[in-house]
């Protein structure tokens, strides 16, 4: 019911409007973060019906049927599972009243209608969104040039082993090295927090 009544005070339609970080307490994903794990709502959009929650590990998106209704249904999106693509923003024409941002998690395609007076803070958003799309890529290309890197080596080390070393020795040490060596390569290039970028780009 306080969730209700807090919605229906901020004064929400079927154009999203973007919470101040205040007000986050008054929506129905913040019960869903993960406070727990230093989880942290950087940027929400809420409608009648639906919430768009960015946090600093995964995209929650509080699906609601209807305006009318009060059946939710929650999906969450961790970065480090559903990679960001496609990221858009178009801005509002002279009859507009509102604009719209558009990206892709995973396959899962979003596109959210704002209101048009807050576009500066959408454009936070953007660029937000932008920057962790081209670090993902970025960290996919690394990660693939470090297995094809263990690949050659591990090539290479089969062939020229030296004669006095078992073979059941050297794949124990080979397997051993390998998996500290894209163990560590992951945790590098596999990111999971985002937060650093949501605090660079958007202001509270």
């Amino acid at each position: 019911m306080f969730k209700k009544l807090a919605s229906e005070a901020l004064g929400l339609s079927d154009i999203g409007k973007i919470i101040e970080h205040q007000d986050f307490d008054k929506t129905d994903a913040d019960d869903y973060v993960r406070h727990e794990d230093n989880e942290k709502i950087y940027f929400l959009i809420k409608t009648k019906a639906d919430e768009y929650c960015f946090t600093n590990l995964a995209f929650i998106h509080v699906d609601g049927e209807n305006a009318i209704s009060s059946k939710r249904t929650l999906k969450r999106y961790p970065y480090s599972q559903h990679k960001i693509t496609d990221v858009t923003l178009e801005t509002a024409g002279r009859v507009d009243l509102d604009i719209e941002i558009k990206f892709t998690l995973g396959n899962q395609q979003y596109s959210i209608d704002v209101d048009k007076k807050q576009i500066n803070k959408l454009n936070d958003l953007y660029k937000a969104l932008l920057y962790i799309s081209e670090v993902t890529i970025e960290n996919n290309i690394m990660l693939q040039m470090a297995s094809a890197s263990l690949d050659k080596a591990t090539t290479i080390l089969q062939t020229s082993r030296p004669v006095d070393i078992p073979l059941a020795d050297q794949y124990k040490q080979l397997t051993e090295f390998g998996f500290e060596w894209l163990k560590s390569t992951r945790e590098q290039y596999h990111q999971k927090d985002f937060g650093a970028v949501f605090e660079k780009y958007i202001n509270n």
